[in-house]
């Protein structure tokens, strides 16, 4: 089985790539949101190109959607469509690999990006799992940046009105958004206290700890009678020290130094991660859906 912790790093190293041959990418929101989509395809959720088309198959929207440079690496990991050709044409005149998701692509369910959307959408979308008797789950990634959209927050009463407990919403929470911190531009205090005061059941993780982000599914999964909130603390830029919590990594393409400083650190850490040993059947391995 594959070191899930240092995949995330081989995977940072494919946004890249895709960053630099599109000459356009959020490559600050990839590199946080790299190890939740990780523990999603390749621990908590039911989900690969063979039940694609399957009405039991888990649900995922990428409500944060300018993001989708992270999105593609993990797909292609996954094997719905090659990385090369991801890298190939991402960006490019006609193609369907654009700067947010397509749901003219497999495996992708919601075209996203217009903030306060996604969990609107998704609470759709497990309100009808249930209704339809089935037991799979929703899951949606928002940013927190993205938590100043109103439609957030009636999406976060409906889904307590429902009791939507096949549904998991996770904020990742890096601090900085666009035009500088959260903190500065919209005051968030607690995230945790506000879905609390909501009725959602919270928790609050690493969010790039591989291992306490696949505890956070499973204990999600777990929660009865209300919908789970993970709020997921992440570095912007994470990975190197080139892009590590810098606002103006919102939206960069490195420059060929910048780049090969970026990838030296990428291939850094996965190396150090590969020799760690992991406890088999562990969160940071692949799980027996692979």
């Amino acid at each position: 089985m594959q070191n899930l912790k240092a995949l995330s790093y081989r995977l940072r190293q494919n946004v890249v790539e895709i960053i630099m041959a599109g000459r356009a990418g959020h490559i600050g929101g990839d590199m946080s949101v790299m190890e939740i989509l990780v523990a999603l395809y390749f621990h908590a959720m039911n989900i690969s190109p063979e039940n694609r088309d399957d009405p039991n198959r888990d649900m995922f929207v990428m409500s944060k959607g300018h993001c989708v440079e992270a999105l593609y690496a993990v797909l292609a990991e996954k094997g719905f469509f090659p990385i090369e050709k991801v890298i190939g044409e991402y960006s490019r005149f006609a193609s369907p690999f654009i700067g947010h998701p397509n749901n003219k692509l497999p495996g992708i369910e919601m075209n996203s990006g217009s903030l306060g959307h996604g969990l609107p959408v998704a609470i759709g979308m497990a309100l009808a799992q249930r209704m339809d008797g089935r037991s799979s789950r929703t899951y949606v990634v928002m940013g927190d940046g993205e938590l100043a959209e109103g439609s957030v927050w009636e999406g976060a009463m409906s889904a307590t009105q429902y009791r939507l407990d096949n549904l998991c919403a996770v904020v990742d929470r890096n601090r900085l958004q666009i035009s500088g911190s959260t903190e500065e531009v919209m005051h968030q205090d607690s995230v945790e206290a506000r879905f609390a005061a909501f009725g959602w059941g919270v928790l609050s993780v690493d969010g790039n700890d591989v291992d306490a982000l696949c505890a956070a599914f499973d204990a999600a999964k777990r929660t009865s009678g209300k919908p789970t909130l993970i709020v997921a603390n992440t570095t912007k830029g994470k990975g190197s020290a080139v892009m590590e919590n810098k606002a103006d990594w919102h939206h960069h393409v490195p420059s060929m130094e910048e780049y090969g400083q970026i990838m030296a650190d990428l291939k850094a850490r996965e190396a150090a991660l590969s020799r760690q040993a992991e406890v088999p059947g562990g969160c940071g391995e692949r799980g027996a859906r692979e």
